[in-house]
């Protein structure tokens, strides 16, 4: 029986072991050239990418597709702790170690004696030992939150965890006023032609829509997201009625392409 027989002969439990097993025959000697040369360093946009891909089978409500992304995620965890193991600095075993015995510590409602009544003190409770584990009760209140984020990630990230202690806008009548204010700031600085000054202020103009989201319980990049959908697909609309008419993007003029625009904002969605 040839290695690949006996990997096809693995008991369903086990599956987790014979996807290890493959990485691990793919950087051995004779393996995968490509595999091989690969380095934690090398692999951060697969990373990046399958993790997007999976939103993006969530957000379709795919779930083949779904479970399809989902492994090529898993495939980054078990690729970047093979390469750990190589050099004796972890396992795939001390990953998953490691996240069971914190899930453990920081649950100590469900393991152990702690008392909690809903999810928010919940997540307060979470922070708290988060922040004892890290020996961050001592640093600034904000240190190292949502750090490798996305910028929109982190934004959202640090306006909630600023809200905890309740530094906060008491309702969102206070975010949208807030919201007005740094438009009417950006707004000056354009007139008056400073153009450092107005990059700041369009910063602001997007912390604060960022504010905004969060009061409402939605994840400014899933938001997003949606957004390049809905401009992606009206677009795609709008040079198919241009098609039809013997007009190509570059041929059509913009009041062509903002009529056909029109029509398409109304085409109903799939």
């Amino acid at each position: 029986m040839d290695d690949h027989e006996m990997m096809n002969c693995v008991a369903p439990e086990r599956q987790i072991e014979r996807l290890r097993a493959i990485m691990h025959r793919l950087r051995a000697p004779g393996g995968c050239p490509w595999d091989a040369e690969q380095t934690h360093v090398s692999l951060i946009s697969n990373l990046i990418e399958e993790a997007y891909e999976c939103v993006d089978a969530i957000q379709e409500n795919d779930m083949t597709h779904l479970q399809e992304e989902l492994g090529d995620l898993l495939l980054q965890v078990v690729f970047h702790s093979e390469l750990a193991q190589e050099t004796q600095q972890f396992s795939l075993d001390d990953v998953a170690r490691g996240i069971s015995e914190k899930l453990v510590r920081r649950h100590p409602h469900v393991f152990a004696e702690s008392k909690v009544n809903d999810t928010e003190s919940v997540l307060a409770q979470w922070d708290a030992i988060k922040r004892s584990e890290k020996g961050d009760e001592e640093k600034p209140y904000l240190h190292g939150v949502g750090k490798g984020l996305p910028a929109l990630l982190r934004s959202a990230k640090l306006q909630k965890k600023a809200a905890k202690v309740g530094f906060d806008w008491p309702d969102e009548a206070g975010v949208l006023a807030k919201i007005r204010e740094e438009i009417s700031e950006l707004e000056v600085e354009i007139e008056a032609g400073d153009q450092e000054k107005a990059n700041e202020e369009l910063g602001d103009v997007l912390f604060s829509l960022v504010n905004l989201m969060r009061f409402r319980n939605l994840d400014p990049e899933l938001l997003m997201a949606t957004a390049n959908h809905k401009f992606e697909t009206r677009f795609a609309h709008m040079e198919a009625l241009l098609k039809r008419q013997g007009l190509s993007l570059n041929a059509a003029t913009l009041d062509q392409m903002e009529n056909e625009w029109q029509i398409a904002k109304n085409i109903p969605k799939d």
